[in-house]
This record gives C-alpha cells, structure tokens and sequence, in this order.
C-alpha cells in the first residue's frame, strides 16, 4: 500500500517500485521526486501532497495518509456581519477554484475579511504569514476577536502555535520545515512577498492543500510572480481601486506638482549626472537591462574613478529628492490642509529627517523603535499629532483609517510602492474625500521615475 509521511519540509511516498515510482505521481509532480535509497521511497517538495492526494483518490488507490498533522476546525464567527458584494465573490471565486488562488484588491478594501470568511469555509487550521510585526499583530487581534480561540504567534521573540497561527515571512522561512504538516491552509498576507527565493522555499515545503494570497498588487517588475502559479495559484479575483472608490473606499485626488531646481541646485545637479552618465559611458554599462545597476556597483568597486561615480549617482539623486523647492511648496501643502491627517513620503531616511527637523514634525523610519512607533502612529491616529514623515516603512503593513492626505516628496519608480502609498488614504470615512500630491523635480530623471510608478489604472482616466 502507498503511505504518505512529511519529513522536514519533503513528502515521503513509500510502497511504490523504485524503478517505476514516477509513473504513480500526478506528472507535474514529477520532476520534483527523486528516489532516496536511505529510505527507499520516493521524496519530493511538500507542496504537491494535495495533487497527489486527489490523483491517488481518483484512481481508487488505497493509501496510509500519515503525512497530514491536521484534523477539521470547526470555526465560526463571533459576530455576524454582512460581506459586501465584491467580498462574497472573492469568496465564491477562491473556493470554486478549489480553495487557492489569489485575491487582489485595493488596501482598505477590507481583504482581512475575505480571509475570515476564507478560514472558515475551508475549516481547517490556518497559518497567516504577513511581512511585518505591526501587520502579524493587526491579523492577532483581528482573529481573536473573529472567532474567539487561541491564535499562535511566531515572530517578535514569541513561538507558541494555535489552530490559528500568525507569522512573519521570516520567521516562517525558518520554521515551516517543522510545522508544515500543521495547517490545511496558508494564507499569504502581501502575497507579492511570497515569491522571494527563501519565502518560496519555505512554501514549497508545506503540505497545506488550501492556499490563499491577498495583495493589492500582484504583479511584479521581476515577472517573479508567475512562479506561483503552480504553488498557489493565480489570480482568482480582482477589483480595483477605480471601481471601489467613492462607494467602498474613500473617492480621491491625485495631484502631480512640478519645481524647478534653484540655479545652484540645477548647475550640481547637472555636473553629477554628467559624471555618472560618463562613467558608465565610458565603461560599457547599460543601466536599462536587468542587470545593469550590478553592473554598474560592480565596474564602480574596482576604481576610485567608479567611486567617484557613485558619488555623483547619490548627489544628484538626493538634489532632486530634496530640493528646497520641494519643501517650500510641502510647507504650502501643508498650510492649505490644515486640519487633516496628512503622511509625508520620502524615499530615503535622510531627506525624511531632514522634513522632520525643518519642519518640526515626529517622523518614522527602519531605525524607530517599537515603543516609540506605536506611540507616535497612536497620535497620529488620535490627532494628537496630525502629521508624520517617513521614508518606506509606511508604503505597507499598517493600518491608519485617519489618514487623509499622502504628500510624496520622492519614491522608487514602481508603482506597487505607489499604489500602495495611495492606499494607506483610502480607507473609507463619513465625509472623507482622500488627496495624494506628488512633487517632482522638472528637467531631471524624476520625471520618468513619475512616469513609469503613475503606470496604473488608479492615475488613469
């Protein structure tokens, strides 16, 4: 008889030929299986245990499952609420789909809940692995008090599991060779996290036939979310935020503000991009392709000309950051929303602290501390302090309904960063109508990073 047994993130299928055993596995699964002569029986990647299961049951092959470290979870609600339309399609789309997939809908649009209504369809434990610890505690107490049991918590010097668990990526990385026969369902919070190499190594190592991701972005600059298709699946369901603003998100404006660069300002920003521009001229580096931003730090790294260059990449760059024309025109922005709770973004530490000391306003970066985060995101949502400056920590993974006003001062050029800075305004409020000005330097490369993060039906039409 075949069995079935977990093993450090691998199942194990015994009672199979060694020589024909690939023929008994459903055949995507089996490039993955090798045959392992210290136990004789073949072992492959966790992760196609629910393809195997199904193939085994539809060929009426009695098997021993001992792999599966999970029994039924009876889960229900503590409180009645009515989902909203879009949310009982997301539901009925992941579960006609065999209960993977992934759901993608703007930040506000109340995904969280799709996933309670999720874990309860499938009643099975469930593992939810978010980016960060501010998130993995938002999903903690969200899940207490859904449906009233023990939630474990792995991440923040805490390891203690539940039927329900919550966990960081990293931790989960860690971890999931040990616990992945525990859960029937993984949901992947930020799904476009998932397809990092550790993250995906990790995941292919779970036995979870129930799989569920939800982001407000999906698609990646690196392509690298076609890789989940076969472990989680594809998208399932999607809505935007044009056709859920105004009714189920807050409506919206999004104003692009252009300065022009101070005389001074201009003729070094000028000379540093032309240093830059030479060197990689002159060294054959081509920064459009792929690669070219390696190739560059690598022919930079070999000569002080290279340094040199790099230096005048981080010069010029940090001029159209945070030229004063910019912070004169925030101090305007700022005057005329006076009274609203507004979140100003840089794309790097050092122009945030500069807004935070010109400006005299608190500001969040990496470096925060915990208590001090907390303490400062609980008066912003207060009013206490109605505004806060902050590199990219805030781009994802919190939760500020209050927030009404988004000032970007500088950013990458995805849009996923851009999107999800507009998202951290759009939850919906009684009167509230939602405002993102982005400031970009004229006549400098800003304007094609605008460009390109603009790319998306939020800033079309």
């Amino acid at each position: 008889m075949v069995a079935l047994r977990y093993q450090d993130g691998t199942l194990v299928v015994s009672g199979l030929p060694a020589d024909t055993f690939a023929d008994a596995l459903p055949e995507a699964a089996r490039p993955d299986f090798r045959w392992d002569d210290r136990v004789g029986a073949a072992r492959g990647p966790a992760f196609h245990y629910a393809a195997l299961v199904r193939s085994l049951h539809a060929e009426g092959r009695p098997f021993d499952d001992g792999a599966r470290g999970w029994e039924r979870l009876p889960l229900r609600p503590r409180a009645a609420r009515e989902p909203r339309a879009y949310q009982r399609e997301a539901v009925a789309a992941w579960t006609g789909a065999g209960g993977r997939g992934a759901v993608v809908l703007p930040t506000g649009a109340g995904k969280t809940f799709v996933a309670e209504l999720c874990i309860a369809a499938v009643g099975r434990p469930a593992l939810i692995v978010a980016p960060t610890l501010d998130l993995v505690a938002q999903w903690h107490t969200r899940l207490s008090a859904a449906f009233g049991v023990e939630v474990g918590l792995i991440g923040g010097g805490e390891h203690r599991l539940g039927p329900l668990t919550v966990s960081t990526y990293d931790s989960a990385a860690l971890h999931l060779g040990r616990y992945g026969d525990r859960f029937g369902l993984i949901v992947w919070d930020e799904a476009h996290h998932l397809p990092a190499p550790a993250a995906l190594a990790a995941a292919r190592g779970c036995l979870a036939p129930y799989q569920l991701g939800l982001t407000a972005t999906w698609e990646r600059p690196d392509g690298r979310e076609l890789l989940l298709d076969e472990l989680l699946g594809g998208v399932v369901y999607r809505r935007g935020i044009p056709e859920l603003a105004g009714e189920f998100l807050a409506p919206y404006d999004s104003v692009q503000l252009r300065v022009t660069l101070g005389p001074d300002e201009r003729e070094r920003y000028t000379r540093a991009r032309a240093t830059f521009r030479d060197f990689c001229a002159s060294h054959g580096v081509r920064l459009g392709g792929p690669q070219g931003w390696g190739a560059f730090l690598r022919a930079a790294a070999r000569s002080a000309e290279g340094r040199a260059a790099h230096r005048a990449y981080r010069e010029y760059r940090g001029i159209a950051h945070g030229t004063e024309q910019k912070l004169d025109l925030l101090c305007g922005i700022l005057a005329s929303e006076k009274g609203r709770r507004a979140l100003i973004f840089a794309h790097d530490n050092a122009t945030a602290y500069r807004v935070s000391r010109e400006l005299l306003v608190p500001c969040i970066t990496h470096r925060t501390d915990v208590k001090e985060r907390q303490a400062l995101l609980a008066a912003f949502s207060d009013g206490s302090l109605p505004v806060l400056a902050t590199s990219q920590v805030l781009n994802e993974g919190v939760d500020l309904p209050e927030a009404e006003v988004a000032i970007v001062l500088s950013g990458t050029g995805t849009v996923r960063e851009h999107v999800q800075r507009l998202g951290r305004v759009l939850r919906p409020g009684h009167g509230k109508r939602a405002v993102l000005y982005e400031l970009v330097a004229a006549d400098t490369t800003e304007e094609h990073t605008s460009a390109r993060r603009r790319d998306h039906e939020a800033w079309k039409g």
